[in-house]
């Protein structure tokens, strides 16, 4: 969203202007600074002011972390709330994980004290506190699925920079060196729009089965090689044509920057991204193929991630210097499919959109309580990392985050 520095008359004509300004901004809820100062850019810390300075009731957030510290919504780690520019809520829960896992087992890892051998210590065992959800005692937390979102802008600076032609070109084209062998003659039309959008075609079972070996991401990590585990699962329908949420699809990604920046894609998101919007530390995993795990392998601080969600509320300019295209940020973030699952939720290129109360939402989602939550509109940035794997909260946080969020704007 562009920011503009507006110039008002004086006296009684500037009253009227003033009144008529704010009386239209409340009709389009769009919002308005009348005072002309231009939004500031972070530096090493995002400057910071009080909810009320930037229009918002604090005692919506006040409420909503005591609810936190009674439990209410899990094991909550951090809740930050950016507005026009400004650091509002910075909110930390010391969550014990080393005690809340001891000796705890289950389809997706052991915890403290509850493996049985060393080879249960890796960077997929998603209940031991070494590696999940910090990662050894650093403060960059696990993102899980809004890795996808950013590996997505990743894709975007390729195609900002002129390295990918276009979304409509075949995303086979970009893995001449797989075996692609045995696969369906109807992926060879897929683009990279169909990829993007989770409409490949190939056959994935993840969302509707449980953790467990009949699970086809469960599968993948459990490969050796990823991107040919994925080119070598069945289609069931034509690509462009069904919308299915696939973590596999989403991992191309990670070859594909490889292909044609003939960078791994952690190194090409530092040198692109990263570094110029002022991420300094960051954790990354790796497939056993070297490759950057692009649908959920990527550790950020919280208010390093609502810098890559200010960026796209900049429309791709950070400071001055432009790193993503205005038109891939509309596109991304876009409802290119509409009504993907029972919630309604839009999806765009690797982006939900979680729209209520005539309210646009720009979302990266992630497991176990991952949330980067983008209100255009009003000029918000908001992150929650959770890490809610071991039992389900009496509550989920999101929606009553975002109700109280937008209650909040006055």
């Amino acid at each position: 969203m562009k920011s503009f520095r507006i110039s008002f008359p004086t006296g009684d004509a500037g009253l009227l202007f003033r009144a008529t300004l704010v009386l239209v901004s409340v009709i389009f809820l769009v919002p308005v600074h009348v005072s002309g100062q231009e939004t500031p850019w972070p530096g090493e810390h995002w400057p910071t002011a009080s909810p009320e300075s930037q229009g918002l009731n604090g005692a919506v957030f006040s409420a909503l972390d005591q609810d936190i510290r009674a439990g209410d919504y899990g094991y909550v780690d951090r809740i930050v709330v950016i507005r026009n520019g400004h650091l509002l809520v910075n909110e930390r829960y010391d969550n014990d994980y080393r005690e809340i896992t001891r000796g705890f087992t289950g389809p997706l890892g052991c915890g403290w004290e509850a493996c049985t051998d060393e080879s249960q210590l890796h960077q997929f065992n998603y209940y031991h506190p070494d590696f999940h959800p910090y990662e050894h005692g650093r403060d960059v937390h696990s993102l899980q699925s809004v890795t996808k979102s950013v590996s997505a802008t990743m894709i975007g600076v390729a195609l900002t920079q002129g390295l990918i032609e276009s979304v409509d070109v075949p995303f086979v084209s970009f893995f001449g060196d797989f075996d692609l062998s045995a696969m369906d003659s109807r992926l060879a039309g897929a683009t990279l729009d169909d990829l993007l959008t989770m409409r490949s075609g190939i056959e994935w079972h993840e969302q509707d089965r449980p953790l467990d070996e009949t699970n086809t991401t469960i599968q993948l990590e459990l490969s050796d090689d990823w991107i040919q585990f994925t080119f070598d699962q069945p289609m069931d329908v034509d690509p462009g044509t069904k919308w299915v949420y696939n973590s596999g699809g989403s991992h191309l990604m990670s070859g594909i920057i490889k292909k044609v920046s003939g960078q791994f894609l952690d190194d090409f998101a530092e040198e692109n991204v990263f570094e110029p919007i002022g991420i300094k530390e960051y954790h990354w995993k790796k497939t056993n193929m070297g490759y950057p795990d692009a649908l959920g392998g990527l550790y950020l601080e919280a208010e390093d991630l609502a810098r890559i969600g200010y960026l796209y509320l900049r429309e791709g300019v950070w400071n001055g210097q432009r790193i993503l295209s205005e038109e891939w940020v509309q596109s991304a973030t876009a409802k290119r499919v509409e009504n993907v699952n029972r919630q309604g939720y839009g999806y765009g290129y690797q982006w939900w959109r979680l729209d209520r109360d005539h309210t646009v939402i720009w979302a990266g989602l992630g497991f176990g309580g991952q949330y980067l939550l983008v209100f255009p509109e009003y000029d918000i940035v908001a992150v929650i990392n959770s890490w809610n794997l071991y039992k389900r909260p009496n509550k989920s946080i999101l929606n009553p985050f975002i109700a109280g969020l937008i209650r909040s704007i006055q």
